[in-house]
């Protein structure tokens, strides 16, 4: 049975502070690209304790495809993968889904969640936030993303926005284990705590937190490719 998301895409270049209102307006639709199944085109910035750092002129694209055929196309013919090309793409292969996301239906590929595969993940979260409730996240997520930051095996992380309520982080990490301990671990709960915060009262209309494995990646982010960083990174214990 095939999964209706077969693969996901997340972009990110430099274009400058003038042209990322343009890369917001040229957001992807599904039916006008083929085997485009969802896109999201968002501003960036830092994951970090404290108010939002928004990185200027750093512009994120989120995709997902039928295939890599699909993908190949968009980056060959499209004017905005053109403008994107400068920058760092990855192709993700998802594991694990929790929660709903309505524009972007998940249904993961039978055989490939192999937990016993403790390599690199790379984890989305989606959100679209109840501005009622924006102040309350933003005062829990800071604590969740300054341990976050600090911690060694979180090798790229990018906070994402598209105001007024799209908000979203992409994180890579350099094992399943090393991410696990992190959101689920008992020595520092910050993240948990938000978890909590968030099933006692919403932060969001509808949330999603997708696992996802890097299989291929193209460019530069910060001067390094993040893929290839966390693949050869010494595991931390």
């Amino acid at each position: 049975m095939r999964g209706l998301v077969m693969i996901v895409s997340v972009h990110f270049a430099d274009v400058g502070v003038r042209a990322v209102r343009s890369v917001l307006r040229e957001r992807p639709r599904p039916g006008e690209v083929p085997g485009l199944r969802y896109a999201e085109t968002t501003l960036t910035g830092a994951i970090a304790a404290g108010p939002p750092k928004v990185r200027p002129g750093r512009a994120a694209l989120l995709a997902a495809w039928d295939d890599d055929a699909a993908l190949d196309r968009f980056l060959t013919e499209a004017p905005l993968a053109r403008r994107l090309a400068g920058g760092w793409h990855v192709r993700l292969r998802p594991l694990r889904f929790s929660g709903s996301w309505g524009p972007m239906p998940v249904e993961i590929e039978p055989g490939l969640a192999r937990d016993e595969e403790d390599g690199p993940v790379a984890v989305l979260t989606l959100g679209q936030l109840r501005l009622r409730r924006a102040l309350p996240f933003l005062r829990a997520n800071s604590r969740a993303a300054g341990r976050a930051a600090d911690d060694p095996a979180m090798t790229a992380s990018v906070a994402l926005a598209r105001p007024p309520r799209f908000v979203g982080t992409f994180s890579l990490w350099q094992s399943a284990s090393a991410m696990q301990r992190y959101a689920y671990g008992s020595a520092q709960p910050q993240h948990k705590n938000v978890i909590t915060d968030h099933q006692t009262k919403p932060f969001h209309h509808e949330a999603g937190f997708l696992r996802c494995r890097p299989y291929a990646a193209q460019g530069t982010l910060d001067g390094q490719e993040p893929a290839a960083a966390a693949a050869m990174a010494p595991r931390i214990p």
